[in-house]
């Protein structure tokens, strides 16, 4: 048995906690996953407990320490973002995490528009101001739950939620807390004019550290609950939209990275930061490199829809698949617009809605999940045309991960669209 020290990576994503445990060469020796609930409480409301979210980070290491046991040498974190929670001075969170799709926060956004100004937030921030980013979501607590928002000692996003708790420091990455709309993206520092904007003092805000950095050890406590070493190195990465890009080897402006998961993030790295409604800038898993973002929420969230809301779950995704593969490029006729989840990039509308176009009544749902796949890859050949516009650069190829890069084929679709190569 080798005794080679494993490094352990871990992403608190929206669905459940995923772990690996990585060689040195970048062999995966040991995984566990555990799922957690996202709640829909009202329509445009979602959110989650976040202590779900420490209770199955400390299951999956559990059963990574079973297989690996002490050759874990250490753990870096990476997560959803966009996604906090607000606590008091226990550390117990004043009321559930807002998870980053919630729409709750319309007329929040319009304050920030009339305090800030819209082209300020985006020159500070690198984002176009949108329901997307944290910000508006925090001072919807303060306006809607005035109570509540008293109540906060801390806003933490979920790398720091998990830092706090495994190893007991205040403290998350630059390129965790960028997401939230409150950092000042070429400082790396939290903006004193926005959190005023929102009612939050400083000293309520985690310290900051470049992405990449040690942050603490793993607390006792938490090492004898997961069976790993005590003291083992705990690392802050970054938000996992970032993470993707580096563990996808996207370094340049030619390559790029696109996740097909519950929201589809594409981007290429830049060495400068670059600022431009094409895309969002968001602070790169590497400290000096900016990712230039391109986010469509309406990804596999839009298969979800159709197996999960229209047909009762009563067919798979397996099954969808193998019928569309006997459908036709074209899906029929049938055309979808993917904005279930409202859109961002390139038009910033957080009232746009989907559409569903040409139903006929030989159409079925097979038909309508193959219009799924192409209007996504549609809206990403859209995207990546207007990135490699903005930078002046050709991407040559694109790299795809996540649950949806398993898709035989999608990665044809997408390649298809794009007309370059798709890497899986």
């Amino acid at each position: 048995m080798s005794h080679d020290p494993l490094f352990v990576g871990l992403d608190c994503s929206t669905h459940g906690v995923k772990a690996i445990a990585w060689s040195a060469r970048g062999e995966p020796v040991a995984q566990a996953a555990a799922p957690f609930p996202l709640d829909n409480p009202e329509p445009g409301f979602w959110e989650q407990d976040a202590q779900q979210w420490l209770e199955a980070s400390i299951h999956v290491l559990a059963r990574l320490a079973r297989e690996a046991g002490p050759r874990i040498a250490s753990l870096a974190i990476t997560h959803q973002r966009e996604t906090f929670v607000g606590v008091d001075a226990t550390g117990a969170p004043v009321r559930p995490a807002i998870v980053w799709m919630d729409e709750r926060a319309r007329l929040d956004v319009e304050h920030l528009r009339a305090a800030v100004g819209a082209d300020a937030f985006h020159s500070v921030t690198g984002k176009p101001l949108n329901l997307t980013p944290s910000i508006s979501k925090i001072h919807w607590i303060r306006r809607v739950e005035p109570d509540a928002f008293r109540r906060v000692d801390r806003w933490l996003d979920v790398q720091a939620w998990l830092v706090r708790h495994l190893t007991g420091e205040d403290e998350t990455s630059v390129g965790s807390a960028d997401p939230m709309g409150l950092v000042n993206l070429s400082r790396g520092q939290w903006d004193d004019a926005l959190l005023e904007a929102v009612g939050i003092l400083p000293r309520q805000l985690p310290k900051l550290v470049p992405s990449g950095s040690v942050v603490g050890s793993l607390a006792v406590h938490q090492a004898l609950a997961t069976g790993l070493p005590p003291g083992l190195p705990v690392v802050a990465t970054a938000g996992d939209g970032q993470v993707a890009a580096l563990g996808a080897g996207v370094r340049d402006l030619r390559t790029a990275y696109m996740n097909l998961g519950t929201a589809i993030v594409a981007g290429v790295v830049s060495g400068e930061l670059l600022v431009d409604r094409a895309f969002r800038t968001m602070s790169g898993a590497e400290p000096t490199t900016f990712l230039l973002e391109s986010d469509l929420k309406g990804g596999t969230f839009t298969v979800d829809w159709l197996v999960e809301r229209l047909l009762g779950s009563t067919r798979s995704v397996a099954e969808l698949e193998a019928q569309a593969c006997a459908i036709p490029a074209g899906a029929g006729g049938l055309v979808l617009v993917p904005y279930l989840a409202t859109v961002m990039d390139p038009y910033w509308d957080d009232d746009a809605s989907g559409l569903l176009l040409g139903l006929r009544g030989d159409h079925g749902p097979a038909h309508v999940f193959r219009a799924i796949l192409e209007g996504i890859a549609f809206e990403e050949r859209l995207h990546l045309e207007r990135i490699a516009c903005a930078t002046g650069e050709t991407i040559e190829k694109v790299h795809v991960l996540g649950g949806g890069a398993s898709s035989a084929l999608w990665c044809q679709i997408l390649a298809d669209v794009l007309a370059r190569p798709v890497v899986r």
